[in-house]
């Protein structure tokens, strides 16, 4: 494997070291839709050093320990779509109906003193509600596409056309996802407590950091590591 510097894109530090992912979080650092620019490039616009950033990077890659996520890249598409139904899905499903309980009871509670409370809770909706289908799709589309692209003997055509198609789809409702986790992460204050916040108001800034954290590694698996696997699939199996 290349050696990786400031000028790697941050999603190949994720990619071939998951366990660097905590750095970045920590950093805010975005290695799933914005992790195509340059570790160099990134750090630059948090206005970090780059060189203090590789090396906490290359501090995390030496502490790994038996426990680090595996490397997804030397899995089959079938096994990483296996996955992220069973990790990442199950993961919202239960989540987001279990969040907007609670962000709508904060908004209610301590919206008179903290009116950026409704905003929080309109954004928090609108990811909800495309976050659900959008599981749907790749459920009962995109990733069956993707298994028989994998199992498929010969060249194969879908209703669809190209695999690129539904990819594209959901990599646009991503970058919606990751705008929706943003504006979270502002009108939370860094998912900051205010000095008045009851326990509720603690559990609410607790759960929105871990789903903005499991979203970041969910999208980072799809964009970067399971639709470009698609897509060689696709080529290779397409006749000359």
């Amino acid at each position: 494997m290349t050696a990786l510097n400031t000028a790697t894109p941050v999603r190949d530090w994720v990619t071939h070291h998951p366990q660097t992912a905590r750095v970045l979080e920590e950093l805010q650092i975005d290695y799933c839709c914005g992790g195509d620019k340059s570790l160099a490039n990134a750090c630059e616009k948090q206005g970090l050093d780059a060189n203090v950033v590789t090396s906490r990077l290359n501090d995390a890659i030496a502490q790994t320990v038996d426990t680090a996520q595996p490397e997804w890249t030397k899995s089959s598409p079938s096994e990483l779509c296996d996955h992220i139904v069973t990790t990442h899905h199950a993961f919202l499903r239960q989540e987001l109906p279990r969040l907007t309980q609670i962000v709508e009871k904060v908004a209610r509670v301590h919206g008179t003193n903290h009116p950026e409370l409704d905003d929080l809770r309109s954004v928090y909706a609108e990811l909800r509600a495309e976050l659900e289908p959008h599981m749907m799709k790749e459920e009962q589309v995109l990733f069956p596409a993707i298994q028989q692209l994998e199992q498929a003997a010969s060249a194969f055509r879908f209703p669809f056309g190209t695999v690129a198609n539904p990819i594209r789809m959901m990599e646009h409702e991503h970058d919606h996802a990751g705008d929706a986790l943003k504006r979270i992460r502002e009108l939370t204050a860094d998912f900051t407590a205010p000095d008045d916040a009851c326990n509720t108001y603690h559990v609410m800034l607790d759960g929105l950091q871990n789903l903005e954290a499991d979203l970041h590694q969910h999208i980072h698996k799809e964009n970067n590591i399971l639709f470009p696997m698609a897509q060689r699939l696709e080529t290779a199996g397409s006749p000359a």
